[in-house]
């Protein structure tokens, strides 16, 4: 390995896989580059485990999913120490059959690498002051409008440690972060002037997303045309010597930590700042904040997340297991229509509007577009649904992706007004819907179709029934409870098919009701 500074620590073997560790004697945090580009890091112990040959001191991890796709053809892989710059591997490695070099670049050419959440993104340390340059002056718009509507907001978690401790942006960042604390004491409060907030920036025309009732991100596009999300977290103090700011704090604190503000740079720019920034810093990261991590995972705790659940998550629950699941991203868009599906298909006139509520991956909505129908996927995690509407995009099918909500009276009562005034048939199908929500998310459903189904329009749901296992993330329902939530929304019943289950496994129901 020429070039490389050796340790006790070393690469044992490369593969397909992923790669063994040996000399692991302490957590260490860990840079792999491929031709000289950081792409991913990961802690030496905390994200490994034990080694097959049970050797002392050899730990495995495995290549992050989103990567495997990339692994094919040669590279210079390197493996670093993130902190101290040692070198504890260094070769020229090839992966698969490809002749041309291993390129980590997105569908825009640009150069992408894992960011802390492990999703793939344009990283800070590959773009140039000028393309960050509308970035900076949407955080100068943002703060300016907020301090119109009476909040004093400033850089936040990765923004402000990277102002603090570099004076710019963290070069294996790849978002932006803003932060204000609320005067108001009540939850309920906070969640509305959130949402007052975010109508103000809408209405200076800036595209935004909500995550939860006091969170919600800026699409900011820079100057060659990539979208960079500018978030925006509101924070309270409830009155019990403790400040709570989504997503991830709840410490006990000092009202003159935050107010009144101070003022940090970042990238030659000056933005307000709290302060005392350190303190809210080493709230944020802990003790050791200055010390640099790029694979830094918060680890709030259990009675934190549960407040910030309670109090504000509540619009989404879920969200974040299916967003970090790999397995909710597996799946072909092309695979045949479920049988629920080609129920509906047969069951419906030419023209009808079809509405795939949950439609997971899309492969009953891309076939439902196919067969002419239009299609409208809804999920309240709709990226999974990007490829099965570039296919559709492709073929010129009619099938379109919008985010719903279920739990979320807001969304269901928003979306379900913008449908019901369209023209035409409407039908619905749940696949899996009302036993991979609560309660709450079961009346949203039955609440959109009651309002965009009106005047003879089916809903054909299929879901776990019984008393047996139903498969990751279902939680049977009975039955005769479905009915009756259906007829409390003033629907009526068509039609009911059971299959029994038994004691270990639980049947499938499947319900076609008209309003």
């Amino acid at each position: 390995m020429e070039g490389a500074e050796m340790t006790d620590l070393a690469v044992a073997t490369v593969d397909a896989e992923g790669l063994v560790l040996r000399g692991v004697a302490e957590d260490r945090a860990l840079d792999v580059l491929f031709d000289e580009r950081r792409i991913w890091s990961f802690w030496s112990v905390r994200d490994t485990e034990p080694s097959p040959s049970g050797a002392e001191g050899e730990r495995r991890i495995a290549w992050p999913e989103r990567m495997l796709r990339f692994l094919d053809g040669p590279t210079r892989l390197r493996v670093r120490d993130h902190v101290a710059g040692t070198v504890v591997h260094d070769e020229e490695t090839t992966f698969g059959t490809g002749s041309e070099r291993i390129a980590f670049v997105n569908k825009q050419g640009l150069p992408i690498a894992l960011d802390k959440s492990g999703r793939f993104h344009p990283e800070f340390s590959v773009r140039s002051g000028d393309q960050l340059e509308p970035l900076l002056e949407a955080m100068h718009l943002v703060i300016a409008i907020l301090e119109e509507e009476g909040i004093a907001a400033f850089p936040a978690y990765g923004t402000l440690l990277g102002a603090v401790r570099e004076q710019d942006f963290l070069g294996h960042d790849s978002d932006a972060d803003l932060g204000y604390v609320s005067r108001h004491l009540a939850p309920v409060d906070v969640v509305r002037e959130s949402f007052r907030l975010q109508r103000a920036l809408v209405e200076r025309g800036m595209a935004t997303f909500r995550y939860s009732g006091a969170a919600f991100r800026i699409d900011v596009e820079e100057s060659d045309g990539s979208v960079r999300g500018l978030d925006l977290f509101g924070g309270f103090f409830p009155g019990d010597g403790k400040l709570y700011l989504m997503g991830e704090v709840g410490v006990e604190f000092r009202e003159e930590w935050i107010f009144p503000l101070s003022t940090v740079t970042l990238a030659g720019h000056e933005f307000p700042a709290p302060a005392e920034p350190e303190r809210l810093l080493e709230a944020m990261y802990g003790p050791h904040w200055k010390v640099p991590d790029p694979a830094f995972k918060f680890e709030t705790s259990a009675e934190v997340k549960m407040r910030l659940d309670n109090w504000f998550r509540g619009l989404s629950p879920y969200r974040r297991d299916w967003q970090t699941d790999p397995a909710h991203r597996k799946g072909d868009v092309n695979a045949p229509a479920s049988d629920l599906a080609l129920g509906l298909a047969a069951d419906i006139p030419e023209g009808t509007h079809v509405l795939d509520v949950g439609a997971g991956r899309g492969s009953d909505a891309l076939h439902l577009a196919r067969q002419g129908f239009r299609t409208t996927a809804y999920d309240y995690v709709p990226l999974t649904l990007r490829k099965a509407a570039r296919v559709a995009g492709r073929e010129g099918a009619a099938l379109e992706v919008r985010m719903i909500s279920l739990t979320q009276l807001r969304s269901v009562l928003g979306e379900g007004a913008r449908v019901a005034r369209q023209a035409g048939p409407r039908a619905m199908l749940a696949r899996h819907v009302l036993d991979a929500t609560t309660e709450r998310g079961r009346e949203g459903l039955l609440r959109f179709a009651a309002m965009t189904l009106r005047g003879g329009g089916r809903l054909h749901a299929e879901f776990a029934t019984g008393e047996g296992e139903a498969g990751p993330g279902l939680y049977p329902v009975s039955l005769d409870g479905v009915v009756a939530s259906i007829e409390r929304f003033e629907g009526s019943v068509v039609s009911t098919d059971v299959e029994p289950g038994g004691p270990d496994r639980a049947g499938r129901a499947v319900v076609v009701a008209q309003w």
